[in-house]
């Protein structure tokens, strides 16, 4: 194999972080099992934003971190990461800008989001571990068709000549996640809306603290103040008592100690 960023013992230290044992292949099945393991061993959090840790587009950064450290991230640094694994691998990637909907259905700015396009066998494939709850899986970008894996039914349709929109099906009906075009980007393209999303008061990132994983049967969330599982479609909740308890979760549940 080839290595750019990531040198092999920086792959090992990585892979066992996720805890991936099996054999490496550029192929499918081995795109869907890192997708999986990553998700349900890192997890998303923001908590360098509430503590003024500033995050930047460097993924020797990222993976002091997220691996050496035992942290998680949000979108740039877990998805940023994630592709120099997958091209250490040699899987063809790019980065892609993603936009994403809010709660009026209106999506962001470029840059609001980082994603992966992976290339297997002239078939293109969106790739994302930086989204909280989303596919376990690798979404194939062939619109008009639903995919189904373990955490739900989505789809990919064409939003305009620039845009793919992503959607998981719910009772009400189809919920937009975000738009990403298949523009190849650049990490530091990013760099903008990552400091916005670490400094502005119309960020959700800088309204509330969270660090939230997904399980083998649903996922478990903290914030300022909630602690949620959800497991098998039944949801315990609880209030946060004061940041002592907060900190006790944190190190419990995330094993994050800061």
């Amino acid at each position: 194999m080839s290595y750019l960023f990531m040198e092999e013992y920086k792959l090992n230290k990585y892979l066992s972080r996720i805890k991936y044992n099996k054999k490496l292949s550029a192929d499918l099945d081995t795109l869907i099992d890192l997708q999986k393991c990553h998700l349900l061993n890192i997890p998303f959090e923001n908590l360098d934003i509430h503590n003024k840790t500033r995050i930047t587009m460097d993924v020797e950064l990222f993976y002091y971190k997220i691996v050496e450290k035992k942290r998680g991230g949000f979108c740039y640094e877990l998805n940023g990461l994630f592709s120099e694994l997958l091209k250490a691998v040699e899987f063809k990637t790019c980065l892609v800008s993603a936009r994403v909907f809010d709660t009026t259905e209106k999506y962001g700015d470029e840059f609001d989001h980082l994603a992966i396009i992976v290339l297997l066998d002239n078939e293109k494939w969106l790739a994302d571990v930086g989204f909280g709850e989303f596919a376990f899986s690798p979404l194939k970008i062939d619109t008009g068709i639903e995919q189904k894996d373990e955490r739900g039914i989505f789809r990919i349709n064409r939003f305009n000549e620039e845009y793919f929109v992503v959607q998981k099906k719910t009772s009400p009906g189809w919920k937009s996640e975000y738009l990403f075009s298949l523009k190849p980007r650049d990490l530091s393209e990013f760099s903008g809306m990552c400091r916005y999303h670490q400094t502005s008061p119309k960020s959700s990132f800088t309204q509330k603290k969270i660090c939230s994983i997904a399980t083998p049967t649903g996922r478990i969330t903290l914030t300022d103040n909630s602690f949620k599982i959800t497991a098998n479609g039944k949801v315990e909740e609880n209030e946060i008592e004061n940041d002592s308890h907060f900190y006790k979760l944190l190190k419990k549940y995330f094993d994050i100690e800061l």
